[in-house]
């Protein structure tokens, strides 16, 4: 836990740093700001320790974010997003049983931005430490999964049943995350923008002590997304 918050301030100090000469530049200089909007879709899993075997589930991702530039090639970005994460168990060889919990959450990050290009198009780098918080979760399984224990196909395969009804302990989520992208002036003050980003969260969903059944269950999730942002000083 120590060794995540580190990494989690450490993520903060670097962002912070790295604004401290894009404000301070604005002595000097004309700065950009621009709002915009963007959706797409989500791919995550939880990673469980002990293990759980698991495929990415579904899911989608909205936002909206401020974007402000006051130097060449550097800015800072701040939004406030919507993202479904959670995770699709792989039951593999029992292929034909089926559970998938999804969380809901509403996430804030803080992010560098670092672009290069032209002023028509430019290439671009995010990153920085996120925190979140759940506001909604959902499971859907074709069998009954509150008494799992109960299925002899789970115990024969040795097929873990923790985390089907196991409480959310921690709906407060913080990690860092890191995306590549590209932007495309469609008209003046008008852009449109292409994005992947990589999400690695450091706050475990469910109790973590010697006694529980995880000592970790951190989320990951992979997003892309289409934005539209306009310029507006």
């Amino acid at each position: 836990m120590i060794k995540k918050l580190a990494i989690f301030i450490t993520a903060i100090v670097i962002a912070t740093a790295t604004a401290t000469p894009v404000v301070a530049a604005d002595l000097f200089s004309n700065h950009n700001v621009s709002v915009g909007a963007k959706g797409g879709m989500t791919l995550s899993k939880v990673n469980f320790q002990s293990s759980v075997p698991q495929k990415m589930i579904g899911g989608m991702m909205l936002g909206a974010s401020v974007r402000y530039i006051n130097e060449k090639h550097f800015g800072l970005i701040a939004e406030l997003n919507f993202e479904q994460r959670g995770w699709n168990e792989d039951f593999e060889p029992l292929d034909f049983y089926s559970f998938k919990r999804q969380l809901s959450y509403l996430q804030l990050p803080l992010l560098t931005h670092i672009y290069f290009g032209s002023d028509k198009v430019r290439f671009f780098f995010n990153a920085g430490p996120e925190i979140g918080v759940m506001i909604g979760e959902k499971t859907s399984a074709n069998f009954d999964y509150e008494n799992a224990l109960e299925n002899e196909d789970f115990a024969t395969h040795f097929h873990p049943t923790d985390q089907f009804s196991l409480p959310v302990h921690s709906k407060f989520d913080y990690g860092i995350s890191a995306s590549l992208g590209l932007e495309v002036n469609v008209a003046p003050k008008h852009a449109i923008n292409l994005e992947g980003r990589f999400y690695y969260g450091l706050n475990d969903i469910f109790r973590n002590h010697k006694s529980d059944p995880f000592q970790g269950s951190s989320s990951m999730s992979i997003m892309v997304t289409l934005g539209y942002n306009i310029r507006v000083k």
